[in-house]
């Protein structure tokens, strides 16, 4: 490690044979109503690199047992696991509960690889097929709630009972309220002594999906289409095995991300990721839906969790959780990205926010003056920040540091005030910058989230008002183009795009990472393709 707690260039790099890949198995759930439909989705399963599927037998149309499932297993591409769930479960069989056991006992007697039973029902179905299956079929029973994760207590003695009723594998799906509920399951598989799947449904339990690799799950559930899913927060095949690399997650695999809300929108994942993938680096970046940000740090204090990017609501927050901070960040009052040290595991706040920002603002008044100076080109402009959080104080920072004059314009007065008077400027409400206009020619920043996807009609600032403005920035960059962006060229301003800031923190964060120099052409080339 070099003494800032940035990792050395080759503390992380991790040679792999080309044919190295994970344990764990990618399974795609099969939800056709005909068999000849998921015989399709089977084919395209195996194109797509799946190991197995899952045939949800409860969604069939007109099922006929045994024609249906004798073509089923003799015609598959992969191996198949067949469920049948009954809706007491969270599926769609809502019959005969012997017709359905029955099924199942069929499958197995047909050639099935894996049947999944529910451990209600478990012990009576395990006894009654005892001594009649040829040793092929592997038995997973499974246990779902579908409102929140059990404390790890309660995980270990479901563990137990699954195991009692005779599994061969143990399938535990909880709720994720919480990110942090994630920490369980990852604590369930880590410490089994069985073939165990483990995950947490919804949005905040999509780490589980994925790292379930790192710690050692039998098997992951991936859907064929985006938004396709058995169960809630499902990614796709191609987000696991294009995105996130998922083959070549490992027990030694470090972890970072996005901490934010909302953060599905974000393209960091799709940056960092292909960053790493490109030199070889062993680390995974992934989209955290966090909705407090100390006790998310305090719950992932690991060594293998190290490194976060801060996005909104969270970098003011975040500096708080942090055990040290970087001069820049201080003065800031906010922080982009967090570093642990290795050597002590110390939390570190940095932000270079402004940096990214300031630098396209710069560039974009230089290209329209055609002149270059010793000085900024903001020097003595008027500088208007949109926003009092994180974003706005970087920018405002970043503003006085190239002497403009600053103005902070903030949805509440008292939250301008206190920015304004940290660098030396003026502070007006949202209602007010509508009419703000002391001179022409001045420079605009929206640090807010207004304009951003899926909201891409709303703007901070009327079309009228942009007309005083000879440059606008905005820090949104999904959609790339804002409204607000739109229209201020249209009204003859300059504009400068999101993902200028974007991208210029991206490679300061990816150096702090990785200890490595930026891929730039790469990840200039990555974002253009996901913005």
């Amino acid at each position: 490690m070099t003494p800032g707690g940035v990792p050395s260039p080759a503390s992380n790099i991790q040679v792999l044979e080309a044919a190295w890949r994970n344990s764990t198995l990618l399974c795609v759930p099969i939800m056709a109503d005909s068999v000849d439909q998921m015989l399709s989705q089977i084919r395209t399963a195996k194109e797509v690199g799946a190991d197995l599927v899952e045939v949800r037998l409860d969604y069939l149309k007109n099922f006929s047992p045994r024609q249906d499932l004798q073509f089923l297993v003799k015609q598959s591409a992969l191996p198949t696991l067949f469920t049948h769930r009954p809706t007491w479960e969270g599926g769609e069989y809502d019959g005969d509960e012997r017709k359905r056991l029955d099924a199942l006992r069929l499958a197995i007697e047909l050639g099935a690889d894996y049947i999944d039973v529910e451990l209600k029902v478990a012990p009576e179905f395990i006894n009654s097929i005892r001594g009649k299956t040829s040793g092929k079929v592997k038995i997973i029973v499974s246990s779902h709630n579908y409102q929140k994760t059990p404390s790890s207590e309660e995980l270990g003695n479901l563990v137990a009972r699954i195991q009692a009723a005779g599994a061969d594998i143990v399938k535990i799906a909880t709720t994720a309220v919480d990110i942090t509920d994630c920490a369980r399951i990852f604590q369930l598989l880590a410490r089994s002594q069985v073939p165990t799947i483990g995950i947490a449904m919804g949005e905040r339990g999509l780490i589980s999906r994925i790292l379930t690799a790192k710690f050692g799950g039998y098997l992951t559930f991936a859907s064929l289409e985006a938004g396709v899913v058995s169960a809630p927060g499902q990614p796709s095949v191609r987000d696991l095995l294009d995105l996130y690399n998922f083959r070549q997650i490992g027990p030694d695999t470090k972890v970072h991300g996005v901490i934010g809300k909302p953060i599905s929108h974000s393209k960091s994942p799709c940056l960092y990721n292909a960053a790493f993938k490109s030199v070889g680096f062993n680390g995974i970046y992934l989209p955290l839906l966090v909705d407090n940000v100390k006790n998310f740090l305090t719950t992932y204090y690991s060594p293998d969790f190290v490194g976060y990017s801060c996005t909104i609501p969270h970098k003011e927050d975040a500096l708080r959780c942090c055990d040290e901070v970087d001069p820049i960040a201080q003065a800031i009052g906010a922080t982009n990205c967090i570093i642990r040290r290795a050597t002590d595991g110390k939390l570190i706040g940095y932000n270079n926010d402004h940096l990214g920002a300031i630098a396209a603002i710069e560039e974009g008044l230089q290209a329209s003056n055609g002149t270059t100076s010793v000085n900024s080109p903001l020097d003595g402009k008027l500088f208007v920040v949109i926003g009092a959080g994180g974003a706005g104080k970087a920018l405002a920072y970043g503003g006085k540091e190239k002497g403009a004059r600053v103005v902070v314009a903030n949805r509440t007065l008292e939250k301008a005030k206190e920015l304004a008077s940290k660098v030396g400027g003026e502070a007006i409400t949202l209602a007010e910058l509508e009419n703000f206009h002391p001179e022409d020619g001045m420079i605009l920043a929206n640090t807010t989230s207004v304009g951003m996807k899926p909201n891409i009609d709303d703007t901070p600032l009327s079309k009228k008002a942009l007309s005083h403005y000879s440059l606008v920035f905005d820090a949104v960059y999904t959609p790339k183009l804002t409204r607000l962006l739109r229209e201020a060229q249209e009204s003859g301003a300059i504009i400068v795009c999101g993902t200028e800031m974007f991208i210029n923190q991206a490679f300061v964060q990816y150096e702090k990472f990785t200890g490595l120099p930026a891929p730039k052409e790469l990840m200039r080339e990555v974002l253009a393709r996901n913005t």
